[in-house]
Order: C-alpha cells, then sequence, then structure tokens
C-alpha cells in the first residue's frame, strides 16, 4: 500500500507505477533508512510521542529488520514497494501492527531520505578514503622499485628532458594527494543532518535536533528546513570529486597505455590486467588501462546529469531530485574499482629500463644542459638558445646526438664552449641537476621516498646535513610525510559516539583506568557525556574512545583518550587525536595541552613539551582523582591551533590518553 493514497479516489497505472518506484535503485539505502528511524523513534519517545515501551519494542523490531536484511539483502526487491522508505515501513508493520504507524510521526519522506543519502555518503566516502590512499601507497613502491630508472619527459608528446620513473610516479601521488584533500572537505560539509526538517517547514514538534544530529553521528543539524530537503550539494560535490580523480586515473592509464605501445616498448603489463584478441594470437592489450580511460566518461557524465537535473529546481523538494541516487552510485563504485584495478596495474608493472634510457638519450633532451650551459659563460638566454636551436638543427641533419659532437664542432656555434661541456651533456648531469624542491634529481626522488617510509622522527632538522637547501627540502618533505600520515589516519573509520556505543566505552575506560593510565569514569558520566565523545571503529567493532569536555569558551579537556590494548600502534588513536584536533580548529580553540606518558606519540603528531605550570588551576584539580597523583611521571606538551589576536593564553585544550 502506498504511503499517500488517501486523497485518491483511484490507483496508479500500472505503467506511472513503474516509472515512479524507486526502490530498484534505492534499496541500497535500506541500512540507512533503519538508522535513522531508530534514531527518530527515540527523538519521539524524547517528546512523549512514544511511550518508552513502545520505544523500545519499535527499535527491538528495526534491529532485528536490520540483521535480516544484512543476512538476505535480496529480499527487498521481491516486494512491490515504491521505494526503500515504503519497504521498511511496510516490513516494521508486519512485525509490531499498528504501531509500526506511529512511527512516521514528524517526519517526511523529504527529510527522511535526504538523511539516508548523507548517511550512506558518510560511509561510501571512507571506503573511497582508504581505496585512494591504498592507490597512493601502490605509486609510493613503484616509485621506490623504480626511483633510479631513466624515463624520457615529454611536453606535447615529444621528448623534453630526461626525468625518473620515480619522479613520474611521484607526479600522481601529487594528484590523488589532492583528491583525498577534495574528498574529505566534501563529506566534511555533507556531515549535518537533515532529520526533523520535515516537508519543507521543520517538525510541529519539540525535537532536540542537535542531540537527534549527534544520536546519527553528525557533526551537527541542518540549519535551514527549506534547504535541508532540497540541497543535494554533497551529491554534486561527490560527483565532482570523483570526476577530478578519474581524469587523474585517465592521465595515469593514458601515459601507461602510451609507454606499453609497441612504439615505446617502455613498460609490460602484467597479465592479471590484460587480454588477448580473438583473431591476432601475438596481441596483448591493455584493457585495465583502456577501461579507466573509457570509464571516466560515466563519472563526468554523471556529473553532467546532476548538475542539469537540479540547475532550475524551485524550493523545497521536486521528484526530479528522485534522479539524484542512481547517478552517485554508479559514480562512486566506478571510482573505487577504477581505484582497484590502478593498484593492480601498479602492482604488476615491469619497466624496460634499457629501452627508457636509450630513449631519453634520443630526441636531444639535453639541448637546455647545453643552454644553461652557455648562460654559465656569461651568454644571455635568449642568445644561449639561438645557439642551441642551431646546433640542434646541425644535429639533427647529422644524424648524431649532442655529446657525440666534437669540441672543433661546437665551437663552429660559440668560442665560449670548451672541453667542460661534455660533462654537462650526459643524462646524469641532466637528472643531477635538478636538485630543487620538487626536481627530479635521483636525490631528490630519494629523499621524497624516505620521507614517507621512514618515522617522522628520523627526519628532525637536528639530523639533516648538507646545504641550505637540502634542509629546505627535508623540511619540505616532512610536511608531505605529515599530510600522508593524516590522511591515512583520516581513513579510519572515527565517528561521534552514540547511545549504544556506552558498553564499549565503559569497557575501554575501565580497562585503562585500572591500569592507572587515565581518571575513572562512572556508566552514568559516560551516559551523561556521550554526545562528547568520539570513536574509532575496526571491521565495525569500536576498539577506541575519546571524549572532549568544553569548560568555557576557548577552554576545553580531551578525557578518556584509550584504544583496545590487541590494536595499540594501528593508528586509531593519532586518527581520534586528529579528528579532535580539526574540531578544535573547527570551533576555534587556541592551544591544546597533553598530559602523556607517551611523547613519541604526540611528538609525531606536531606537539612539543611545555611547563606543568602553564595549566590552568581547574585542570589541575582533576589530578586529585588520579591514582598517581603523588608520583607523576607525565609530560605535558602542547599543539598550538591558532594566535587570534586579544586571545589569552588561558584558551587550553588538555589531554589525558592510553593510546
Amino acid at each position: 500500500m502506498a504511503l499517500w493514497g488517501g486523497r485518491f479516489k483511484e490507483q496508479p497505472s500500472e505503467l506511472f507505477k513503474k516509472f515512479n518506484d524507486s526502490l530498484p535503485v534505492d534499496n541500497r539505502l535500506v541500512q540507512q533508512d533503519i538508522e535513522g528511524s531508530i534514531c527518530w523513534s527515540r527523538a519521539l519517545q524524547q517528546v512523549s510521542v512514544l511511550s518508552v515501551e513502545e520505544q523500545l519494542r519499535l527499535e527491538k523490531a528495526l534491529l532485528e529488520l536490520k540483521g535480516a536484511v544484512t543476512e538476505t539483502p535480496d529480499m527487498i526487491l521481491g516486494s512491490d514497494a515504491e521505494d526503500i522508505h515504503s519497504w521498511v515501513e511496510q516490513q516494521l508493520i508486519e512485525k509490531v501492527g499498528e504501531l509500526g504507524k506511529k512511527l512516521h510521526t514528524g517526519r517526511s519522506r523529504n527529510d527522511q531520505v535526504a538523511t539516508d543519502l548523507k548517511l550512506w555518503v558518510k560511509q561510501r566516502g571512507g571506503e573511497i578514503l582508504s581505496a585512494l590512499v591504498n592507490f597512493q601507497q601502490a605509486l609510493m613502491n613503484l616509485a621506490e622499485r623504480e626511483r633510479s630508472t631513466v624515463l624520457p619527459g615529454y611536453t606535447h608528446l615529444q621528448r623534453a628532458q630526461p626525468v625518473t620513473f620515480g619522479h613520474w610516479c611521484l607526479a600522481y601521488v601529487e594528484m590523488f594527494d589532492r583528491d583525498i584533500g577534495r574528498l574529505q572537505d566534501a563529506l566534511y560539509r555533507a556531515d549535518t543532518s537533515p532529520l526533523g526538517s520535515g516537508a519543507l517547514a521543520g517538525t510541529a514538534y519539540p525535537i532536540d535536533r542537535f542531540a537527534l544530529a549527534q544520536d546519527l553521528g553528525f557533526r551537527r543539524p541542518t540549519l535551514n528546513s527549506l534547504d535541508a530537503v532540497s540541497d543535494r550539494d554533497h551529491v554534486i560535490e561527490l560527483i565532482s570529486s570523483a570526476s577530478v580523480s578519474m581524469m587523474h586515473l585517465s592521465r595515469f592509464a593514458e601515459d601507461l597505455i602510451f609507454y606499453n605501445s609497441g612504439e615505446a616498448g617502455f613498460i609490460e603489463l602484467s597479465d592479471l590486467v590484460t587480454s588477448g584478441s580473438s583473431l591476432m594470437p601475438q596481441k596483448k592489450n591493455p584493457d585495465a588501462l583502456e577501461l579507466i580511460r573509457g570509464k571516466t566518461g560515466r563519472v563526468v557524465g554523471a556529473l553532467s546529469g546532476i548538475m542539469t537535473t537540479m540547475k532550475a529546481l524551485p524550493l523545497a523538494y521536486n521528484k526530479d531530485m528522485q534522479e539524484d541516487k542512481e547517478g552517485l552510485f554508479d559514480a562512486l563504485d566506478t571510482w573505487e574499482i577504477c581505484l582497484q584495478m590502478a593498484v593492480l596495474v601498479a602492482e604488476g608493472i615491469k619497466v624496460n629500463s634499457a629501452a627508457t634510457l636509450a630513449a631519453a638519450q634520443q630526441g636531444y633532451a639535453n639541448a637546455t644542459e647545453l643552454a644553461d650551459y652557455l648562460v654559465g659563460k656569461d651568454i644571455p638566454f635568449r642568445e644561449a638558445h639561438h645557439i642551441v636551436g642551431e646546433v640542434v638543427l646541425h644535429a639533427i641533419e647529422k644524424q648524431k646526438p649532442l655529446e657525440d659532437f666534437s669540441l672543433a664542432e661546437l665551437k663552429v656555434y660559440s668560442n665560449k664552449i670548451e672541453q667542460d661541456v661534455f660533462q654537462h651533456l650526459t643524462i646524469e648531469s641532466c637528472l643531477d641537476k635538478r636538485q630543487v624542491l620538487g626536481g627530479t634529481s635521483r636525490e631528490q626522488v630519494e629523499k621524497a621516498l624516505a620521507s614517507v617510509q621512514q618515522e617522522q622522527e628520523e627526519l628532525l632538522p637536528s639530523k639533516v646535513t648538507g646545504s641550505p637547501a637540502q634542509e629546505q627540502i627535508q623540511v619540505a618533505l616532512r610536511q608531505v610525510q605529515q599530510r600522508l600520515n593524516a590522511q591515512k589516519a583520516a581513513a579510519l573509520s572515527v565517528r561521534r559516539a552514540k547511545m549504544t556505543d556506552v558498553d564499549d566505552i565503559e569497557r575501554i575506560v575501565n580497562y585503562w583506568s585500572q591500569k592507572g593510565e587515565t581518571l575513572p569514569r562512572s556508566r552514568d558520566n559516560i551516559v551523561h557525556d556521550i554526545q562528547n565523545f568520539v570513536v574509532a571503529e575496526l571491521d565495525n567493532k569500536v576498539v577506541g574512545c575519546a571524549c572532549l569536555y568544553i569548560y568555557q569558551t576557548g577552554l576545553a579537556e580531551i578525557r578518556s583518550v584509550g584504544v583496545d590494548k590487541e590494536i595499540q600502534g594501528s593508528g586509531q588513536g593519532s586518527a581520534m587525536i586528529q579528528y579532535l584536533l580539526e574540531q578544535a580548529r573547527h570551533i576555534e580553540l587556541n592551544r591544546v595541552i597533553v598530559l602523556t606518558r607517551v611523547p613519541k606519540f604526540f611528538g609525531r603528531l606536531g606537539f612539543t613539551t611545555t611547563e606543568m605550570t602553564s595549566l590552568p588551576e581547574k585542570v589541575i584539580k582533576d589530578c586529585d582523582e588520579c591514582p598517581k597523583k603523588h608520583a607523576c611521571d607525565e609530560v605535558a606538551m602542547e599543539y598550538i591551533v591558532r594566535v587570534p589576536k586579544g586571545v589569552n593564553d588561558n584558551s587550553l585544550l588538555i589531554t589525558k590518553v592510553a593510546v
């Protein structure tokens, strides 16, 4: 039965039903619809629309339905329900009878679908983030393996200057670094809850939308009901992020297709990602790369589709917006499988270093070095450029490389050329002179790779030797290391805590408080502060927790940070601290202070030691509850978030942890 049939005298035609129904597409939102319904039942109970007993019955039935769908997902598609929201409601009514009809009180399908989609986006976005980080790592592994392999660099598909294969890989590492940033930005903006906005004007019930958003795992509720139900910016941003990243994947594929060609012969692709010809037995086609290149078009097409759908829609919800999901689902599915395929491609590449070196030695790639040599002899660059152009023209006529010219032949073009010119014309010289930050020298590529593969403490300034320029390079590379570490941490699952996490939080806090590493907390205290907790998940199990307690403007404390002992060192502690540091930036805190017995851990996250006396009295007073208060062995450390003018230095964020 349709949810809207009361004012209609006739049933819709079968053609309209087929045209209108979205269940074949939006069935992917079933888990999110059930989770949203559970949270909505709690909100209704808080405003006395449901009794405690009714809410518990509904939640129990919804959890049973969630388990059944997880076990048998195909059970949905056999239904004639209009959409996933109708299907969930029908199943609920079958389980609990008339009580199931009360759940939709104060809620519209408009804010319901908007909420479901944002919940799905948050989960799917985290999975894509992991795929991006995995591909970056595959590129780093390939760069490490081929860090010294000479490769001809191209402009306009003409041989230009030699580079290294490792340097080529690192170019794509940078591209996908930006893709990760774009995805993170999009997910941050999507992290707002529309539930409670009703059809367009807000619900008539006094729902605490901040508490509801917290229960759903969002950072805050949306602030305008009209915008909340008609906003699809998060869909557009995600498909846009996918389109840019797919463009990068397509360029990666195109480079390798060219390198794999018979004309270049620079690489051989693995049998795992190639296919043969039905007619020509000698063929080995780069099908995986061609499909990545081809699938880019469908992702960009999805972006064009949603932009065109949304461009002229009036506020608020319109049925046109039902078309938002199919393109989004396909774009993100395509993006993820292309990233996975790109990892497989990168892992199986065999580089023909003899062919790449021979190609780099052709095409007069050392012509720029000859021009630079003349500049070093006090010849203006434009004149040097003209002189070398004439030399190259002669070399083409004679069909021989510049380094094979005799000194007498070169002196015809400039008497400033001496015997020392030949040391500037070698491939090694062309590469090694590119020592500038971001350059292609072997040393520079080695440093870039080392910055990612080694621990940050191995790259501290005190251990840097060499010229000031090398020190500047090391500083920049440490920043790259920090950024990549942050991205890997972001790929781990950290979210705002829910009431259903109380048992796990209590277990973790009790374990570490018994060890004397954190302050003890009662279950009632945890329940009272649940909206201030975040948790880390691994394989859908809560394995860590942390709490941000706000004292006053500019002053807060991170409490009860801990992770399960068996997964220490896996990055979950770092991920939670970085999540809370980002929250500190968002709410414009100024300084983060840590009381810790693991200073090396926080040093890797950018903290530095500070005086214990810098802590405010109200925080020091909490130490009275610490079992080690008479033999304190903690180190005070600080992290400067921002230093705005006129802000009191006592704006602090205090941390006691067991990571």
